[in-house]
């Protein structure tokens, strides 16, 4: 499946207002839009969340490239996402096409094509297995994970 040209549709540290918006996308974007991505799951990862295909629905954002800067936010994002090609077996995560659909403003409710990060193959089967999902796959809304133990 091409994919050159579409939005991202990102769910975790990349979301407005997280430390890695500011750091990756921010002047690097054209529109950041609030979208769900069906047929998904949301797991906590080690300060940052995993997406995986499952029978769920993950809350996030669709990210559209500013004019100009497509290449070069593919490459930063990837980079980021340790995804390395094509199911290269270091991949942290796939980059995929799936449909997000937009929550609101024109075109709500109408899938859209885009770009998702999924959890590489090693990854989801650890978190099958063992991983803690997060409730109603919102990484927004998730709670705080537990403070440390004193002695």
């Amino acid at each position: 499946m091409t994919g050159s040209g579409l939005p991202f549709f990102v769910y975790g540290t990349l979301l407005p207002g997280r430390h890695n918006h500011d750091r990756f996308l921010r002047g690097r974007t054209s529109g950041e839009r609030p979208a769900v991505l069906p047929g998904a799951l949301l797991y906590e990862g080690p300060g940052y969340p995993y997406a995986i295909e499952g029978h769920g629905t993950v809350h996030g954002a669709l990210v559209t490239a500013a004019p100009g800067s497509y290449a070069e936010l593919l490459g930063i994002l990837d980079d980021l996402e340790e995804y390395l090609g094509p199911d290269h077996p270091r991949n942290l995560y796939e980059r995929v096409v799936r449909r997000a659909v937009p929550v609101n403003g024109p075109g709500s409710g109408e899938p859209v094509r885009a770009w998702v990060y999924f959890a590489a193959a090693a990854v989801t089967r650890s978190l099958r297995t063992g991983g803690t999902p997060v409730p109603g796959g919102n990484w927004l809304t998730r709670p705080p994970p537990p403070a440390p133990r004193t002695p």
